[in-house]
């Protein structure tokens, strides 16, 4: 870093340094690289240093807990990816926004994202990176006492507390077609003929 000058040089030390400052737990000086190297995306404005600015900073709002605030620039970081066409770039973003989905509570995504960043490092023999994936899954969370998607469990609940399909579809912002498919395959899974016989089932199994 300090044999380099070159402000368009250093932006690649920069951001291996905000993963090795992390890696290592140093924080602030990781805090440090991704300022300097988000001051120089700003100064250039190109699209790869822009991402690697945007990801620097997901990557450091996700270490800090910040998860919601990280998945916006990691989502920045990964459309420049996909239009460069920078494969390995996109496997890592997509796995960090696993990680993000996984802290939301939303396992279906993370396995979506895990899934997509594992066939890419597959088809390119990054071996040290499948095995930070299969490190990241002995962390995961046990599998759930029911059948249900994290999306249909949010469903169940809110048909626990009365709403219709189109109220359900309006609280989350969903098409109320969207909203029948997983309220007939709430039904399906858990075997059930009706609405109230879900809530029951909520009920005895602890859902809410």
């Amino acid at each position: 870093m300090s044999a380099t000058t070159n402000r368009l040089e250093r932006t690649k030390l920069l951001s291996a340094s905000v993963e090795i400052m992390l890696a290592v737990h140093d924080i602030e000086e990781a805090r440090s690289a991704c300022r300097e190297l988000e001051e120089i995306a700003e100064h250039f404005d190109t699209d790869v240093v822009g991402a690697l600015s945007a990801q620097a900073r997901g990557t450091i709002d996700l270490t800090e807990g910040d998860t919601r605030a990280a998945l916006g620039p990691l989502r920045r970081a990964l459309e420049v990816w996909r239009r460069v066409e920078a494969p390995y770039e996109v496997a890592r973003v997509r796995m960090l926004m696993g990680l993000a989905c996984r802290s939301l509570g939303d396992n279906e995504a993370a396995e979506i994202e895990f899934g997509a960043a594992r066939a890419v490092f597959e088809r390119l023999g990054a071996a040290p990176e499948l095995a930070r994936l299969d490190s990241l899954g002995k962390g995961a969370p046990s599998v759930p006492p029911h059948p249900l998607t994290a999306r249909e469990l949010q469903v169940l609940r809110l048909i626990v507390v009365g709403k219709t399909n189109k109220a359900i579809a309006a609280s989350l912002f969903l098409s109320e077609r969207t909203i029948d498919r997983h309220v007939s395959n709430i039904f399906s899974k858990l075997d059930v003929p009706s609405r109230a016989a879900a809530t029951a089932y909520a009920y005895d199994h602890k859902l809410l």
